[in-house]
């Protein structure tokens, strides 16, 4: 059964990236689609952008929707982890599943300089998303005590990690609830 997938976000590189380095970089997502390079990995949609290397801002924009099978995300998701050492900042990529039959899924992968700079990052959007779901029901108050214990949770996992010597936070990606067809 295929898929359609759609992977978007902005990272923001080194000022030492050249398009091989992305290209490297990302070799298992351009294998998969069987194409050499970033600027052959078009979108099936004409109103997206695909990959784009912007050499003068460094930046990688991305808005790319495919067709894809199983294994696509064992593939692209390494590739996207792969960008960690080009990256400037931390950013956030959105990779959403549409299948035929409604079961919507959606997985971010984060993408980072430093392990310090992905926790953050994770620590940012679990918060964001959490105020907004309780926002629907309960007041500011309510709320700041909730994310002071995610603060305490993420502050916990950092200490954890950094006490056991590992830097990698990839296990971590965030999964938000399926059904949500949002593209940007």
């Amino acid at each position: 059964m295929r898929t359609e997938v759609h992977v978007h976000g902005t990272i923001h590189l080194r000022p030492d990236v050249q398009l091989t380095d992305i290209n490297q970089a990302l070799q298992p997502w351009l294998e998969y689609l069987d194409v050499g390079s970033i600027e052959d990995a078009g979108s099936i949609h004409h109103d997206e952008m695909g990959i784009y290397f912007d050499s003068r801002g460094r930046v990688l924009d991305i808005c790319w929707s495919g067709e894809v099978g199983r294994s696509f995300g064992s593939q692209v998701e390494p590739a996207i982890r792969g960008l960690c050492p080009l990256s400037e900042a931390a950013a956030e990529i959105e990779i959403s599943y549409y299948d035929d039959d409604g079961n919507d899924e959606m997985n971010i992968v984060f993408v980072g300089p430093t392990p310090a700079s992905i926790h953050e990052a994770q620590r940012r959007r679990m918060t964001q998303d959490v105020s907004d779901l309780l926002a629907r029901h309960f007041d500011n108050p309510a709320i700041n005590e909730v994310v002071t214990l995610l603060n305490d949770l993420f502050r916990r996992d950092w200490l954890k990690h950094s006490q056991n010597g590992s830097d990698d936070f990839s296990d971590t990606d965030a999964m938000p609830p399926s059904g949500r067809r949002q593209l940007h």
